[in-house]
């Protein structure tokens, strides 16, 4: 354990957000979206323990929901793509010739924009929002799983155990979930967990640049974008969306740092 000590900080940070999350699905100290003007700006205290934003609005229950938002996209973003891509990733492994080519050359033509820019491009085409935002993020992981999956699968397939699963008559199928697909879930957890914590990223820009998840849901991002012009009079304003941003990248990331240590 003292030599994983990066394993459980990165850990312990991600409960940490999961648990301050899973507590707004019960209970929220005050109401996240109600606009209180005589308690506009007001210092963290006993009541508010973050305090108030520009508009009164309790900043610790806006952080808690908020949350739920940013987890969701990141939970949805790295499974998804985890799932997808480790589907084509495989048949383009196994398969080779042309069915390698399309497939990698569309990763190839995805990976060219990052998770950020397409979001960025969908939203302009369709309504911004949060599914919309979401559905570029996790189009955008795919690429990425596709290409370690393919890559992996090209190695593995080659090893001994794969022949002798061949020669005995064993399907493709069968030798890719018992075979090759157990043998890749390292490269694979530690790519989900860099996708998750560049899917909050991304999230938070979008919301930030107002394309994102629209009000009056609170988003960490749009609330560091509508506290920027306070941020010299109450700078906690600025802060608390900040951390809760850089606390959950850097959770992610350090646990991805840790598995790929491992």
């Amino acid at each position: 354990m003292k030599r994983n000590w990066n394993l459980w900080l990165g850990v312990g940070i991600i409960l940490s957000m999961v648990l301050v999350v899973s507590l707004s699905l019960i209970y929220v100290p005050h109401d996240p979206i109600r606009i209180q003007v005589g308690q506009r700006l007001l210092e963290p205290s006993r009541v508010h323990w973050l305090g108030t934003d520009h508009m009164g609005r309790d900043m610790l229950s806006r952080i808690m929901v908020g949350g739920r938002v940013s987890l969701t996209v990141g939970a949805v973003a790295a499974l998804a793509g985890l799932f997808v891509g480790v589907i084509l990733g495989s048949a383009a492994g196994l398969r080779g010739g042309w069915w390698d080519q399309i497939l990698m050359r569309t990763a190839d033509g995805l990976y060219a924009f990052p998770p950020l820019l397409l979001a960025i491009l969908a939203v302009t085409l369709w309504d911004p929002g949060g599914i919309t935002a979401g559905s570029a993020i996790t189009l955008g992981t795919i690429p990425a799983f596709m290409r370690l999956t393919r890559n992996n699968v090209l190695s593995l397939r080659e090893n001994q155990y794969v022949e002798a699963a061949k020669a005995i008559g064993a399907r493709e199928t069968r030798i890719l979930l018992r075979h090759i697909l157990p043998n890749m879930m390292r490269p694979l957890l530690v790519q989900a967990s860099v996708s998750f914590a560049a899917a909050v990223l991304a999230e938070a820009s979008l919301s930030y640049l107002g394309v994102g998840i629209q009000p009056p849901t609170p988003s960490w991002g749009r609330m560091l974008r509508e506290a920027q012009g306070f941020a010299g009079l109450a700078p906690w304003v600025v802060l608390v969306p900040g951390t809760a941003i850089a606390w959950t990248v850097l959770g992610f990331n350090v646990l991805g740092d840790a598995l790929q240590k491992r």
